[in-house]
């Protein structure tokens, strides 16, 4: 989801706000096919120009924003359609101000988050100010006069808050200039409340609200382990914390029907609740009644209930949405939201979830930001990202940055990803103990008059208590699993690389892969497996391949300062992180490199073994030659795994061959009762080996120990000796086998004689000894895996 052509204005007197979304249909890449440049990812990014400083009441804060507009391979010039808005002096307060994230959806989608950009504000500071002058007019009524500043009670705050969401949606309903019947926006507000240290965030759909709160000393060891995983993107700075573990708490919820009462709230409107799999009958149906008390079905916690933060499922993007009982729409995968007129009818409504709390010394941060940031990232690793930088900017940078290279990783497209980040630098309690000083208690009394001007005066009506903290449960879950069309698009392409090699590519056959092996101890291998784990590129290998790609795998160390990498070069390689950080820079296009930096710093990878974090880099390389669209330096001393374009595409040529051999192995009798696991163990003791025309592979009458599978274009011919002295010959082609008969124990010998017939014949050899050997350790394996069990 994701607004138009940024509107940007300085926050300052005036009550003017800082509005924007990231820009139009321009900047795109011209409708190619492959993934963006980093030029053309820097040319889709909104932010501020540098961090602000400003002051509400009792808190002192610095922010930033930053909006980056989605990449779309199907349509290049799709506008951003997030947007953001930021208000000083909100409803004539110099100490308050409202912060906003919108994130639009379908059609008109980019119109609606604007529409919501330009008029939600405006609304709820109207109704604020309406409600501060009836108040007013009260106290003057009863006798005040009037000293001390008026400040409203938590339920009209919050009232004002829920007539102003239903206002917007009416009037983007009626709006001429856009068409809400199937598009709409979410939104996520923060009102600052400075004279009482006091925020009041209010949600509509699933963009999302998050406090980074300074750990207590006395809990900080316990939770430690909590911020072991976080996320690899930053610096070790920890300014904005003071040094100490931040944990994050939730100031909203997502309203999805993965939340059990907006399931049921949703339902009792006739509405359905499906994933995109059901309505096309790839996935069962439940009950609705067995739905709510099976557990939730697929979208519950196993207890009827809601799924718990950060619980990480795959759902491979395809989460439960709601629709019409007539007919497949509207198929919203939330259920609030301003404008979706059509979904209104079936409960998706504007109404808003709101939360007021107080703010003390330990509240750090707060981040407001679109789906796209949580759509692979939890609050914590959102949070942990952010405690590592002193400026607000650098972590939106660093956040959006992380977000877009996952929805990379996993999707062929991404998300539009906005964010607002707050450092709360200081919250003057002192302040907020003379505002406490004015209690509910006190204003029962009506003890009011001669109140001193630096006081604040709360309005009597209603209660002003704050909420209590949210729970975690109920928020849609992270994804860490590819999608099923990215799932698709690689194994095409892995395809495709495979039919190249066996065309075109004379390089590729005269590539000696030999030349790249180097032996690995346990560590080694350890810390490939660790680091090819998170590249989708090696998704579903075997045992075998990854045996293969230990070997071939090149380890690269580097000293701070080393090019891995030159702008313009062609690449031949694909590069893991195993530790250090990198630097992605780019020379914008037309200029040149004039002081040989390599141009501005765009991106950062950060790896390590601790974290356990390997980002990698330099992926189209793998699948043909290219001029390098950024330069790679070495920001520390570091080192690299690095893989060859033709080590690669041998490595995809053997998986494919070893599925083949798979099949065949299938159709001997000795192998039949081999479950999947050994016969891939029996396929990764097959060697390659090849005989020219006219040499005898097998005789008959020998002792035999080696099975035989002919390979790719290959042709033998079978000589068998008949009763009377005739002969019987056979061709035998690729992917039929022979040499079967000494597979049983014991000393047997070969019943034919066998030919290689082709120019150069190849063929998967095995032998049964090896074959035994290899099955026996996987068996005792398995033996002890379920004795530790």
């Amino acid at each position: 989801m994701g607004c138009g052509p940024s509107k940007n204005s300085t926050a300052t007197g005036g009550g003017k706000s800082g509005k924007g979304g990231s820009g139009g249909g321009e900047g795109g890449n011209g409708g190619n096919d492959g993934p963006m440049t980093l030029t053309e990812i820097e040319s889709r990014i909104d932010a501020i120009e540098r961090t602000r400083t400003a002051t509400f009441g009792g808190v002192k804060v610095r922010y930033a924003y930053l909006s980056q507009r989605g990449y779309y391979p199907d349509d290049a010039h799709k506008p951003n359609q997030d947007s953001y808005s930021i208000t000083h002096d909100f409803a004539g307060s110099e100490t308050d101000a409202f912060f906003a994230v919108y994130d639009g959806h379908g059609r008109d989608g980019d119109k609606c988050a604007q529409y919501a950009r330009d008029h939600l504000p405006e609304t709820v500071a109207k109704y604020v100010s309406k409600a501060k002058a009836r108040e007013e007019k009260m106290r003057r009524a009863s006798g005040d006069d009037g000293a001390g500043v008026l400040e409203l009670t938590k339920d009209q705050t919050q009232a004002c808050a829920l007539r102003s969401h239903i206002e917007a949606n009416r009037g983007m309903h009626r709006c001429p200039h856009l068409d809400d019947s199937l598009s709409g926006t979410t939104s996520i507000s923060a009102y600052v409340h400075g004279r009482r240290n006091r925020i009041t965030v209010c949600n509509v759909g699933d963009s999302r609200a998050i406090l980074g709160q300074r750990i207590p000393t006395r809990l900080s060891s316990k939770m430690g382990s909590e911020h072991s995983d976080a996320s690899t993107v930053g610096t070790s700075a920890t300014a904005s914390s003071g040094g100490t573990p931040l944990r994050a708490l939730p100031l909203s919820r997502d309203q999805t029907p993965y939340r059990k009462d907006e399931r049921i709230r949703i339902r009792a409107t006739g509405a359905r609740i499906l994933s995109l799999d059901q309505i096309e009958g790839l996935e069962p149906i439940l009950d609705e009644d067995e739905d709510e008390t099976n557990g939730g079905g697929p979208w519950g916690n196993g207890e009827g209930g809601d799924l718990e933060l950060g619980e990480e499922i795959d759902e491979g993007g395809d989460p439960p949405r709601v629709w019409s009982p007539h007919g497949e729409y509207p198929g919203t995968a939330f259920t609030r939201s301003l404008g979706d007129s059509i979904a209104e009818e079936l409960g998706v409504f504007a109404e808003p979830e709101m939360v007021t709390r107080e703010l003390g010394p330990n509240d750090k941060i707060i981040v407001l930001a679109s789906d796209g940031v949580f759509e692979f990232l939890t609050n914590q690793s959102v949070i942990d990202i952010c405690a590592k930088f002193a400026d607000p900017l650098e972590a939106c940078r660093a956040v959006v940055a992380e977000s877009y290279e996952l929805w990379l990783q996993y999707e062929l497209r991404t998300d539009d990803i906005t964010m607002i980040c707050i450092f709360v630098d200081e919250v003057e309690t002192a302040v907020a103990d003379e505002y406490r000083g004015v209690s509910t208690r006190t204003l029962e009394n009506r003890n009011l008059a001669r109140a001193p001007s630096n006081k604040v005066v709360v309005s009597t009506e209603g209660d002003d208590t704050v909420d209590v903290p949210l729970a975690k449960e109920g928020n849609r879950p992270v994804r860490n699993h590819i999608s099923k069309e990215k799932t698709k698009a690689i194994e095409q392409m892995k395809q495709r690389m495979i039919q190249e090699r066996d065309m075109s590519d004379v390089a590729d056959e005269d590539f000696d892969i030999s030349k790249l092996y180097t032996e690995k101890n346990d560590e080694e291998k350890a810390s490939i497996a660790e680091a090819i784990r998170a590249a989708v590129m090696f998704q579903n290998i075997t045992d075998a391949q990854r045996e293969m790609i230990y070997k071939v795998m090149e380890p690269i160390e580097t000293k701070e300062g080393d090019w891995v990498i030159k702008q313009g070069s062609v690449g031949d390689r694909f590069y893991i992180v195993d530790e250090g950080r990198f630097e992605v820079r780019i020379v914008p296009e037309g200029e040149e490199d004039v002081d040989g930096s390599g141009g501005n710093v765009v991106h950062i990878y950060d790896g390590s073994r601790v974290r356990h974090a390997h980002p990698s880099f330099g992926e189209l390389a793998l699948m043909y030659s290219a001029p390098r669209a950024a330069s790679i330096i070495a920001q520390t001393d570091g080192r690299l795994w690095a893989l060859h374009r033709y080590a690669f595409r041998k490595v995809l040529a053997e998986q494919s061959a070893r599925k083949d051999l798979i099949k065949v192995l299938r159709k001997v009798e000795f192998f039949r009762n081999l479950d999947k696991e050994e016969m891939e163990n029996v396929a990764g003791c097959m060697e390659e080996a090849n005989y020219e025309r006219g040499h005898t592979i097998v005789q008959a009458g020998d002792v035999g120990e080696t099975f035989y599978i002919i390979g790719h274009v290959g042709q033998c011919e079978r000589i068998e000796q008949l009763e009377g002295g005739q002969t019987k010959n056979t061709t035998l082609k690729t992917h039929q086998f022979f040499g079967d008969e000494v597979l049983a124990p014991g000393e047997r010998l070969y019943s034919s004689t066998v030919v290689a017939s082709s120019g150069n014949t190849p063929c998967w050899k095995l032998d049964k000894n090896d074959a035994k050997k290899s099955l026996s350790k996987l068996r005792l394996k398995r033996r002890a895996n379920n004795n530790v069990a």
